[in-house]
């Protein structure tokens, strides 16, 4: 079909992420994609500053991955994972177990970050019940997180910036803390107010959940590592299950292969997602300790209240593999550091703010972003950006130039007059 005919159906009946549907925003039509960019039509190729958000971190058509993916589907593309497994998901739980901080060993595959952050919080849960404290049903987190759109999940979102407004009376209600300050900010005061608050409600907390050092979606907000051992403290005094969200700073994203390594704390379940198949299919993976795994089989259940039609999907555990393999023989680290020292050219932008961390780069104006202008103005600079609120960002993949980097620069301050 023409492209004139796509974008109209779609229009017409395409929801797209956070998008109104009697008065949808424009959508562009992607004809292709290669290495760290994206071909639309009209327009040609652009930097994927997003890297799709945030998965795509090997780029595109890898050629390790595609080769990955085809392999599988010879052998076959989806076996239930009830009653069977198969070589590609044990390989994939091998590699986690060995990369992940040491004790985390026993591995859940969800089919999506979201449903990974609801597995982690069953498990917290039923953790709680195996050791004869069903009363414990609350979790305890901080102010300006993310951990997903389902239910549970949006109930340890932001209170405030998420969306809990609208769902009042029917998420259940959690325990915010302030948000952690800013990386030159003062950790023991606001550690000495998060104590209180955990000892306050301990008698009804399950688990606290973090995203550690930098929250995403919730206002792209990064954090001193030295909170980190804090939560970990925390949730040893009072008994809680320790659960770090990574799917969006999982496998270098802020610096080191997880975050948790920057402060070398290992959390009791471990949530990762989004890069895992370096953007190529939908998987996600919990990962718990043994204790953990234990009171989960001692709840009245027996067993772990979940499983997902297309858990341990094999194409997908195929391709995660493959990405790991290219994180694991490749230099990201490096990368991230190259692209970090470009990204310090966003100090240059007249903003708010500017927060630059491993390869995230941030610009908060003192206005909500207007989405269209600012994206437009972003394309006329060669780079697919997609702000919101009042932030500008940019999480590239890792095999994006010095150039694609400045390029993505010049397309947030474009982005940030226009819009």
């Amino acid at each position: 079909m023409a492209a004139e005919t796509l974008l109209a159906f779609d229009r017409e009946h395409l929801w797209h992420p956070y998008t109104s549907m009697a008065d949808p925003t424009p959508t562009r039509l992607v004809t292709g994609a290669v290495g760290s960019r994206i071909t639309l039509d009209g327009v040609g190729e652009v930097v994927d500053g997003m890297a799709s958000w945030w998965s795509a971190i090997h780029g595109y058509r890898h050629p390790a991955l595609d080769a990955a993916v085809r392999r599988q589907v010879e052998q076959m593309s989806h076996v239930m994972f009830g009653g069977l497994t198969h070589e590609p998901a044990v390989e994939l739980a091998r590699r986690l177990v060995d990369l992940t901080p040491a004790g985390l060993d026993r591995v859940f595959l969800a089919d999506s970050g979201s449903v990974s952050v609801e597995v982690a919080m069953k498990m917290a849960l039923q953790y709680q019940r195996g050791a004869g404290r069903p009363e414990r049903t609350r979790f305890l987190t901080v102010r300006g997180g993310y951990h997903g759109d389902t239910f549970d999940c949006m109930s340890v979102c932001d209170p405030d910036g998420g969306m809990h407004a609208m769902w009042s009376g029917v998420l259940p209600e959690q325990v915010f803390g302030e948000r952690p300050p800013r990386q030159d900010g003062d950790v023991d005061a606001w550690a000495t107010g998060f104590r209180a608050l955990a000892a306050e409600h301990a008698d009804r907390l399950a688990g606290l959940i973090v995203e550690p050092l930098l929250q995403g979606a919730g206002g792209m907000h990064p954090y001193p590592a030295a909170c980190l051992p804090v939560f970990r403290e925390i949730a040893d005094e009072h008994g809680l299950v320790l659960v770090f969200d990574e799917i969006a700073t999982g496998f270098g994203r802020t610096g080191t292969l997880f975050a948790a390594d920057a402060a070398g704390v290992t959390p009791d379940v471990l949530c990762v997602g989004k890069a895992l198949t370096g953007g190529y299919l939908s998987l996600a993976a919990t990962l718990c300790t043994a204790e953990v795994a234990r009171g989960v089989s001692a709840s009245d259940s027996g067993v772990l209240m979940h499983g997902p039609t297309f858990m341990g999907n094999p194409l997908a555990c195929s391709v995660a593999s493959a990405s790991l393999d290219l994180l694991a023989t490749g230099d990201w680290a490096a990368d991230v550091r190259r692209i970090n020292t470009g990204l310090q050219a966003l100090h240059d932008i007249d903003a708010v703010d500017v927060r630059v961390l491993g390869a995230v780069g941030v610009v908060q104006l003192d206005r909500p972003v207007d989405v269209v202008k600012a994206t437009e103005a972003a394309l006329e600079q060669g780079v697919w950006l997609r702000p919101f609120r009042d932030l500008i960002y940019a999480m590239p993949p890792y095999v994006c130039t010095d150039d694609d980097v400045a390029a993505i620069c010049a397309g947030i301050a474009a982005a940030a007059e226009a819009g």
